[in-house]
């Protein structure tokens, strides 16, 4: 692959990636958009002029921070929508009120290293949030995105992709004892080989995906390991929220990033498939950019999906 480099990088903002770029007429969509890496993406965007979605679990949440980003974008068009992405009928029902084209699906929400859990289904909690919920959702919403002819989609991935490939035989630890960093590795894994399909399989509707390491932030991702995630990250390899918000903000808008897809970006640039983990917040798995195993990941997703009804 050749190298993707962009003028910003590990200390540039969501704002600052943003600046002078107008969206105006365009529409978005943020998952997980209430607090966090989600919201500074949301307001990032509405500064552009675009029209955007809040898609959160927690609406009353959702609406005051609609309400604050149109206080300090003066963007009317921000609005609060209902989403559970662990919950199939949800995301069915948000897709199904979709009206109109869809430019920019952010696909931000997420969990991380939380105690063993599963859907109604059946499903692992952190593989059915981080993947599945959001595989449905832009499937549901493929329509949508293909009307615009140049729709982008980015996926929050994590550096945590590199704990774990998908294990295919048991993605839900049904044999396998349960271990909260494993299955957020796993969930990371999928959301970076799910750009790399989702490219591959939508070209002709010339809609590209890309997947992210936002940075070690510290937000409410953070509530099941005592606010501050693993732990292992060095103080000054911490960002703001406003620094973690940059590359999706950065893959969501950047005339540098036209038609550029499946690939997996740090620090606001693409980074280096890589065989080992070296210890850093960069490089990226190759099995989680392995176009065999984004077919896999496709019919598997496909298949656990049908089986929720």
């Amino acid at each position: 692959m050749t190298a993707i480099t962009t003028p910003f990088g590990f200390s540039s903002t969501a704002a600052e990636v943003a600046e002078g770029i107008e969206l105006t007429g365009r529409r978005v969509v943020v998952t997980g958009a209430s607090s966090g890496i989600g919201a500074e993406t949301a307001r990032a965007l509405a500064g552009t002029g675009a029209e955007v979605t809040l898609a959160v679990r927690d609406t009353t949440a959702g609406e005051r921070v609609a309400k604050e980003i149109t206080a300090t974008t003066g963007n009317q068009e921000v609005r609060a929508a209902h989403l559970d992405l662990a919950d199939p009928p949800s995301v069915a029902a948000f897709a199904a009120a979709w009206r109109g084209p869809l430019h920019v699906l952010v696909n931000n929400a997420g969990v991380m290293a939380c105690p063993e859990q599963y859907t109604e289904p059946g499903r692992e909690w952190q593989f059915a949030t981080n993947h599945l919920g959001h595989f449905a959702l832009a499937t549901g919403l493929h329509k949508a995105l293909a009307a615009d002819g140049s729709a982008r989609i980015v996926v929050v991935s994590s550096t945590g992709h590199q704990q774990s490939p998908i294990v295919w035989d048991d993605v839900d630890f049904a044999f396998r004892r349960y271990d909260p960093w494993l299955a957020y590795g796993q969930s990371k894994t999928a959301n970076v080989l799910f750009a790399v399909e989702a490219t591959r399989r939508w070209a002709e509707d010339n809609i590209t995906a890309n997947a992210l390491m936002p940075g070690a932030v510290h937000t409410n991702l953070q509530r099941h390991t005592g606010g501050r995630g693993s732990g292992r990250v060095p103080a000054h390899l911490i960002k703001t929220v406003e620094q973690g918000a940059a590359t999706s903000v950065l893959l969501a808008t950047s005339p540098l990033l036209e038609g550029v897809g499946g690939r997996y970006f740090a620090d606001c640039n693409a980074s280096e498939v890589v065989d080992r983990r070296s210890g850093t917040l960069d490089g990226v798995a190759r099995y989680a950019v392995d176009p065999d195993n984004g077919r896999r990941l496709w019919a598997l997703s496909r298949e656990l999906l049908a089986q929720a009804g």
